[in-house]
């Protein structure tokens, strides 16, 4: 398992929880305004942390932390990802995983050995233009299964998307929404340009505060929740 980094505490990423955050290495998607650049490019990998030492450290925050929130990169991509849960789930962490939802499989072996107990799933765009986004050729079909998978687990979960202005447009984001179809929560995430993939957009805009708050309104009428962040 490469894990290329660990933050040893965060109150925001597993939403209610106290959590350490795993990030591995290695994404199949090329995000143009991916902030992780570091877990994405092979040319940026760091030397990967030795599991054994993360565990060491889990097994010290027993009793402190409630969960671990593992993220990318996309962990999905690891086989030995079920293996790595199993270990820290037997010192009674809760679990949150993040995705791109391309590896249907893998959900699907996650969730049937019930090893997740909160799952974020990135939206990247509506259905024809994914590819273009991601500049990837992810399968549609396996992100729709991916939706499909996440919202009949019998677990907590959330969509999300960040949105660059130049990159989606309203009712492009409103595509996206008919993409997830009826869902517990979705959040639009304001792009904040920093460290980016794609150099060239770190000077790219967030979709405006307006447009954002009135696609929340929209979203609303047809979610359970819709929130900004």
């Amino acid at each position: 398992m490469r894990i290329g980094a660990m933050q040893k505490f965060s109150m925001i990423d597993y939403p209610g929880k106290l959590a350490a955050i795993l990030f591995t290495q290695g994404c199949n998607f090329r995000c143009p305004y991916c902030h992780n650049p570091e877990l994405v490019d092979s040319a940026l990998f760091a030397k990967p942390l030795e599991e054994l030492d993360v565990l060491a450290f889990l097994n010290k925050r027993v009793g402190q932390l409630d969960g671990v929130v593992i993220t990318g990169g996309e962990p999905t991509l690891h086989e030995d990802l079920p293996l790595l849960i199993k270990k820290i789930r037997s010192l009674g962490f809760l679990i949150k995983l993040d995705t791109n939802g391309s590896n249907p499989a893998m959900l699907r072996r996650l969730f049937a050995e019930n090893l997740i107990d909160y799952c974020a799933m990135d939206i990247k765009a509506p259905a024809a233009k994914y590819q273009k986004i991601t500049r990837s050729k992810v399968s549609i079909v396996a992100i729709k299964e991916s939706i499909e998978l996440i919202k009949e687990a019998n677990i907590e979960y959330e969509f999300r998307s960040t949105l660059v202005d130049e990159m989606l447009s309203a009712e492009e984001v409103l595509e996206m929404g008919s993409l997830i179809g009826k869902a517990k929560r979705y959040f639009l995430q304001r792009f904040v340009s920093t460290k980016t993939l794609d150099a060239s957009f770190r000077k790219a805009q967030p979709i405006s505060d307006d447009t954002l708050k009135s696609l929340k309104a929209h979203f609303n009428t047809l979610l359970t929740e819709c929130s900004l962040r």
